[in-house]
């Protein structure tokens, strides 16, 4: 076991961050193509018809300066790893950075260390002042196209072990036989026990005989000798969609104390000017539930799948193993409070203008009568 030799593939590390209630995608790559010498791309899937499945709005990769990793536990004698560096922009204001380590030719063994190596170096601590670079070189540049940027700090990581051949071909079964994916996908050192293992490979997909993925919460290996990078890319996806449903369920968690507190202020106010006050909330209400809703379209509309069964499958895998239904359930309950909310407010606000109407008619009328008697 464990006698195979990577001969060609990379290691994929991703951080993705929510940077921008928007990105205007146009403007950014104008602004990346004076800086960078037109150095911007628009992502599309390689190996899928664009009818089977497509980005709703494809993303724009830009490529950032090259990074040096400080990989340890590494053999003696290993040369500095030069990365390459990418940026993807997505149109709802989500932005992947993407370091690519391409792997020599390595036995298994290695190159699962390598893959821990780097995870370490990118993780948390030191590895979080390299994102950071990055992602304040990005911003310098194309801040003339974020639409209300946000200072968030919130991030997702990722980590994509890509194996395009061996030194023979195998068929998944084999490459299940022969090598332990195990410790690649968990980053663990001691035996796991036998049901952990089993959990951890249960995510397992194939097209053909000779393809493998496997996912998990944080990692995936991914076997594709055709070189095609369409599951990288759905994962990724996968992923900015659950950032961005993460920072919307914590936006709506902040907001519903505060429009209780608002709510409640308001009705503690004197009712000749409930009317307005009512309104006014309530238009603040509806624009939050008409901004959140929008943008949340977006995000679920931002991988259109229709015929590629085998893409859908590993995108339906993910995204259910990230949780993305499960926070984007809780985004639609809080959106639901707070549209419960504003058409109390809305009703309110219609029922004091109704009592307002009729204590002026009724003074009118008053009004009216004392006038005829003195009259008389």
């Amino acid at each position: 076991m464990s006698d195979l030799h990577v001969t060609t593939g990379h290691i994929l590390a991703l951080r993705l961050f929510d940077i921008a209630y928007a990105t205007d995608l146009v403007k950014a790559e104008a602004l990346w193509a004076a800086h960078a010498a037109g150095r911007t791309t628009r992502s599309r899937l390689t190996a899928t018809p664009p009818k089977a499945m497509a980005f709703g709005v494809e993303p724009v990769t830009v490529t950032l300066d090259p990074v040096n990793l400080p990989l340890d536990q590494l053999p003696p004698g290993w040369p500095p790893i030069e990365a390459v560096v990418t940026a993807r922009l997505y149109d709802f204001g989500t932005v992947s950075l993407a370091i690519r380590i391409p792997t020599p030719n390595l036995a298994w063994n290695e190159y699962t260390k390598l893959l821990n190596a780097v995870d370490r170096a990118v993780g948390q601590g030191s590895g979080t002042r390299i994102w950071e670079k990055m992602l304040t070189q990005l911003r310098s540049v194309i801040a003339g196209a974020l639409v209300r940027p946000t200072p968030s700090a919130m991030a997702e990581d990722y980590l994509m072990s890509v194996v395009h051949a061996f030194d023979a071909r195998f068929t998944a079964a084999e490459i299940l036989q022969r090598v332990d994916l195990v410790p690649l996908l968990s980053g663990e050192q001691r035996t796991l026990s036998d049901g952990a293992r089993t959990d951890l490979l249960r995510q397992r997909f194939s097209y053909y005989a000779d393809d493998l993925v496997v996912l998990t919460w944080d990692r995936a290996f991914i076997y594709e000798p055709r070189g095609d990078s369409d599951v990288a890319d759905v994962l990724e996806v996968a992923n900015a969609q659950l950032l961005q449903m993460r920072y919307y369920d914590e936006l709506l968690d902040d907001e519903l104390p505060r429009m209780y507190d608002l709510v409640e202020a308001t009705r503690s106010r004197t009712r000749i000017l409930g009317a307005r006050r009512y309104a006014g909330l309530a238009r603040k209400l509806y624009t939050l539930v008409a901004e959140v809703t929008e943008l949340t379209e977006k995000v679920d509309n931002a991988l259109q799948v229709t015929e590629d069964v085998y893409l859908a499958r590993i995108y339906a895998a993910a995204l259910d193993l990230y949780r993305v239904p499960t926070v984007s359930r809780a985004v639609s309950r809080k959106l639901a409070i707070i549209k419960d909310t504003y058409t109390a407010l809305y009703d309110e606000a219609s029922s004091s203008r109704s009592e307002l109407m009729e204590a002026a008619i009724l003074l009118l009328i008053f009004v009216e009568l004392v006038l005829a008697a003195t009259r008389h």
